[in-house]
């Protein structure tokens, strides 16, 4: 495991979105969601694409407060271009379960 200093991590903006659109992303190599995920007024809407199909639907994802890295620079993926970069853990099975706050809190809340 490589170390890092703390400033390393205090560049990385982790900060609380709630999805607010779900679609469909067939040219994905992947099965994939695209997200458009409102990160508040500072940071206005940022969209992503997620490899989270296997434990997530559309309907259950709408409405849901998600962990994002938001200082990434923009990443083409196929005919997407992603904006913010979706948390997730990778279970045993490789399905992936998002990060999320435990209790709401304001969109564009910054890890602490």
């Amino acid at each position: 495991m490589d170390l890092i200093e703390w400033d390393d991590f205090a560049r990385v903006q982790l900060c609380a979105g709630t999805i607010i659109d779900v679609q469909e992303f067939p040219e994905a190599r992947r099965p994939a969601w695209k997200l458009t995920i409102d990160f508040g007024e500072y940071i206005g809407t940022r969209r992503s694409s997620a490899q989270i199909t296997d434990l997530y639907s559309r309907d259950a994802l709408l409405g849901q407060q998600i962990m994002a890295v938001v200082n990434f620079p923009k990443k083409q993926i196929g005919p997407f271009m992603s904006e913010c970069l979706v948390t997730g853990m990778a279970r045993e099975d490789g399905a992936i379960v998002l990060v999320a706050p435990m209790e709401p809190v304001p969109d564009g809340t910054a890890l602490a």
